[in-house]
């Protein structure tokens, strides 16, 4: 089930709320828990076993880190890495057992061992979420063992805590520490309520009229095989921004229903098309994962303590490990060594990037294109089609004649203005999060009007991917 659907709009979010408010609050969480498992295993009810059993391990290994003193160290470490070594273990067998197989058979092949027999490749289902609510469930166990944040006895708010619905299959990522007292207590008030409906509409928003419009265009170009040099720079920014508008978009939309249920999640997205270097990129794009592989893979490595070259490579294997956890493909994995390396060389040059001479407006260009350059690897489907379409990006490969009939469905009016629009939205207007903090008439008027566009635009096509739900 996803967010901008007409039976979660109409049936499953207002039945939702009218069962939450009708609770009492010793209740809510319950609640909370019996429609995240109902929302989660609403495309296969099996994933709901495998969430209960993650949750179930985290809760246990919470409990013996949380009630062992420091004399005790022995049992709190074991718990610790029983709790994140089952977690990692879920993750890889579900997520990338395929890939490692599929790699060791091209590399027999690759090196034409003789006698050589492929190994079959086991693809499994991979679970809704599964990329996330494993990070965020060992945040807790990481944040008892630390002692950031008192352990749970309760064994429904934990599970609360990791299914909750709004932000379980595509994030942000909610570290425990962030909403260990709100799990206990937090205010139901209007004008959180309202608040959350206004970040709710200007999400799907984001999704329906913006993301999808740029999606159509970026599947275009990609499906086209080579291209002239001109739309396929069209198409890869098409996809900037459509990736962009759909997970911000989705990101939105937790943040409102969290809202709205009566918890604030931490801002993932903070105008990150507006950097000045690839670092700065970090700081501002998906800022729940950056914050989770600062907090619990770059400070364990040694962080910035240990001299700038050491510090490089820590960033550049943070990215790397970051690239891969987004798929199990080459694709990601170059995707995240491009990223790190783009760090760890601004690391090397005392946090600045080559261009850092350049005008402002000149920077924020250049890291824009060095990002575009990057996503190639992203939204490819293998590396040859990556390659293949940056060769069209620099002009190096032969493009057939055929290529010009892309022209009237790339720039149609419809498409021309969606990609104007989403230009206009990423560079001029501010953020939802800053936006929605005072609300007036016309506010709220403007919000009305593009949440019944968003329906009225939904109800009439079938092209909606959220593409976050594949990690």
């Amino acid at each position: 089930m996803v967010f901008s659907s007409h039976i979660f709009l109409f049936y499953f979010l207002p039945l939702s709320l009218v069962f939450y408010y009708c609770t009492p609050r010793r209740g809510k969480n319950i609640i909370l828990t019996g429609i995240s498992y109902i929302f989660y295993g609403w495309s296969n009810p099996l994933f709901t076993l495998l969430m209960l059993f993650s949750t179930a391990i985290d809760y246990f290994c919470g409990l013996i880190i949380g009630e062992s003193g420091e004399e005790r160290l022995l049992y709190r470490k074991t718990a610790l890495y029983v709790s994140i070594a089952s977690n990692l273990s879920l993750l890889c067998f579900f997520k990338y057992t395929g890939f490692a197989l599929e790699s060791y058979n091209q590399l027999f092949l690759f090196f034409n061992v003789e006698n050589f027999d492929a190994v079959p490749v086991l693809n499994f289902l991979l679970p809704l979420g599964i990329s996330f609510y494993t990070f965020q469930s060992m945040s807790y166990t990481i944040d008892v063992y630390r002692r950031e944040a008192d352990h749970i006895r309760n064994f429904l708010d934990f599970a609360c805590f990791v299914s909750m619905f709004p932000q379980l299959v595509a994030g942000p990522i909610i570290r425990f520490q962030e909403v260990a007292e709100q799990l206990a207590s937090r205010v139901h008030s209007f004008e959180k309520f309202a608040r959350g409906v206004a970040f709710f509409s200007l999400g799907m928003a984001k999704k329906v009229l913006l993301a999808n419009s740029c999606g159509k265009i970026a599947d275009i170009t990609f499906s086209a095989g080579s291209t002239y040099w001109l739309d396929a720079w069209y198409g890869i920014v098409a996809y900037a921004f459509q990736i962009y508008f759909d997970f911000s978009g989705y990101s939105d939309m937790a943040i409102g229903l969290g809202l709205m249920f009566g918890f604030v999640f931490a801002k993932n997205f903070d105008s990150p098309y507006i950097s000045t270097s690839i670092t700065e990129f970090w700081r501002r794009w998906h800022i729940s994962l950056s914050t989770w592989l600062r907090e619990y893979l770059y400070i364990p490595l040694g962080g910035n303590r240990k001299g700038t070259t050491r510090t490089a490579i820590n960033l550049a294997i943070v990215m790397l490990l970051g690239g891969l956890w987004h798929g199990a493909s080459w694709n990601f994995v170059i995707w995240g060594a491009l990223h790190g390396a783009l760090m760890g060389g601004e690391r090397l040059f005392g946090r600045k990037p080559l261009y850092c001479s350049l005008p402002r407006p000149l920077q924020v260009v250049a890291t824009f294109i060095l990002v575009l350059i990057a996503w190639v690897f992203f939204r490819a489907e293998n590396l040859g089609d990556a390659f293949l379409y940056l060769g069209s990006m620099f002009n190096l490969v032969t493009v057939p004649e055929s290529s010009f009939l892309l022209d009237g469905l790339l720039y149609s009016p419809y498409h021309l203005l969606a990609m104007a629009l989403a230009g206009i939205v990423v560079w001029c207007m501010p953020q939802t999060w800053d936006w929605t903090r005072s609300m007036t008439v016309s506010k709220v008027v403007s919000i009305l009007m593009l949440f019944i566009l968003s329906v009225a635009i939904l109800s009439m096509q079938s092209y909606n991917p959220f593409i976050y739900f594949n990690f």
